[in-house]
């Protein structure tokens, strides 16, 4: 699986981004795709994922009730918008895909998986 992340940019502290995962190649219901953030000076951290074959969806604490992630098969695009942004969501954001369950992402390396390149998102207090 090949991924291609878009959607970063600019923002306000209390609004919104759309970030998208294109995903080419063949996606099994098996899989899960899933949003990373990585700030500077800061290591890599889970945001977000979804089950390809039954969306479930599992979050980070910090972004429940703010964001929402979600997976369209017809596009092959995973999208996460970003509600209430806070100066804290600021860093580089990076989609990843692998086999097994939503949460199973949030222990995920950048060593294992597919990976696509980081898209910005800077928010401004």
């Amino acid at each position: 699986v090949q991924l291609q992340a878009s959607g970063g940019g600019l923002a306000q502290a209390g609004g919104s981004l759309t970030l998208s995962c294109e995903a080419s190649g063949r996606i099994y219901s098996s899989y899960s795709i899933g949003w990373f953030r990585q700030a500077p000076g800061k290591e890599r951290e889970f945001v977000a994922a979804v089950n390809w074959g039954d969306r479930r969806t599992y979050y980070t604490d910090s972004v429940k009730g703010r964001f929402t992630i979600a997976r369209d098969t017809a596009r092959n695009t995973v999208t996460l918008q970003m509600n209430i942004l806070k100066p804290s969501d600021t860093a580089a954001y990076y989609c990843a895909a692998k086999v097994g369950s939503p949460a199973s992402m949030a222990t995920m390396t950048p060593a294992f998986g597919s990976w696509g390149q980081g898209t910005q998102v800077t928010v401004s207090s």
